[in-house]
């Protein structure tokens, strides 16, 4: 489900695109009139939550914004956050959380692009034998089960935590880190975890494989207003404070062609949408199982205006303090004001700010 970027020659190659990201930063001369320079561009991990950078890949949309941009999968949150704040890539995309977090950890960074109101990997997942028997029903049958997720300080380790709490039973869980979302539907079909966090396309894949159920759907909406209580970005794309200071030109030509894509997924099906990238972007994964998921996002996640409010901002935060993840006293200091900037959306759509 995902692929690998860890071997010593693929490492090189990726230090060597950075290096040319910041090359194409740093000073271009004349060059630059013509040409903003080259970026590279991490996803954190493969799913058709992604779709608008997949489709912004293939239609050439950054191209025509005058931006070269280069992607990788970069596997998750954590590693997407150390990647950016290391320079190895210009752009990333991953949880929303991301951006406060690598804030507080000394490198400010914002929020330039919404994906979604609505955290899509906040989902719970049991094997369908331990669900029909009534063994695992509901969140509360959990106590004293190990529960899946990616890694330690991700942002599924953070909803599972915050679900447990609300179901008043996170002082009896063990939350095992397992690495990818692969590891993860691999860990609780052999029954090494009770349950798993999940994306929206890892519970298609379990259900139509015929082998799981989910007890928790974030994508329902009584289910997660109940625990959560309104909107709150889940996937978001985001770049270093520094870059958006000193080169306004190349977020604005990303965020741009990012817009582009998004105005092309609401004007068509979730069909040709499937069609457009499957191929080339996720064919890691069953055919059937991204267009079911691209439909659900289309219809009830993806934000149409890629705009981040303030209060769906607050909503998230308010998830990582009370020490879940940061105290609220650090909470304080990572405002909307400093972690999302709205304006390249804005400008890209014509709105006034």
């Amino acid at each position: 489900m995902t692929q690998s970027i860890t071997s010593p020659r693929r490492r090189s190659i990726l230090i060597a695109a950075g290096g040319l990201a910041g090359a194409g930063l740093l000073g271009m001369g004349a060059a630059r009139a013509a040409k903003l320079g080259n970026a590279l561009y991490g996803q954190g991990s493969i799913d058709p939550i992604f779709t608008a950078g997949y489709v912004a890949l293939k239609k050439g949309y950054f191209g025509q914004e005058g931006l070269e941009v280069k992607y990788i999968n970069s596997q998750s949150g954590p590693r997407t956050n150390q990647m950016l704040a290391a320079r190895q890539i210009l752009f990333g995309a991953t949880a929303a959380t991301a951006a406060p977090a690598l804030a507080l950890a000394g490198k400010p960074a914002a929020l330039v692009f919404g994906f979604d109101r609505r955290m899509t990997y906040a989902n719970v997942l049991v094997r369908k034998t331990d669900y029909d028997s009534g063994k695992f029903k509901t969140l509360k049958d959990l106590t004293g089960q190990r529960i899946g997720a990616t890694q330690p300080g991700s942002v599924t380790a953070l909803m599972a935590i915050y679900l447990m709490q609300r179901a008043g039973i996170s002082k009896t869980v063990d939350i095992r880190p397992l690495g990818d979302l692969a590891t993860m539907l691999g860990a609780l079909k052999t029954g090494a975890v009770a349950a798993t966090m999940a994306t929206a396309s890892m519970m298609e894949q379990a259900e139509q494989e015929g082998w799981g159920v989910s007890i928790f759907d974030g994508t329902n909406d009584a289910a997660w207003n109940q625990y959560v209580g309104g909107d709150v970005p889940g996937i978001a794309a985001y770049t270093l404070r520094d870059t958006i200071q000193s080169h306004p030109e190349q977020v604005q030509a990303f965020v741009t062609a990012m817009v582009k894509a998004q105005d092309l997924i609401n004007a068509s099906s979730a069909q040709a949408i499937t069609d457009l990238i499957y191929d080339d972007y996720l064919s890691s994964l069953s055919r059937p199982s991204v267009l079911k998921a691209i439909d659900l996002y289309k219809n009830k996640v993806w934000l149409k205006d890629n705009i981040i409010t303030q209060d769906a901002y607050d909503r998230m935060t308010r998830i990582m303090g009370d020490g879940r993840q940061f105290s609220n006293d650090q909470i304080k200091t990572v405002p909307y004001a400093q972690c999302v900037d709205m304006s390249f959306v804005r400008k890209a759509r014509g709105i006034a700010s």
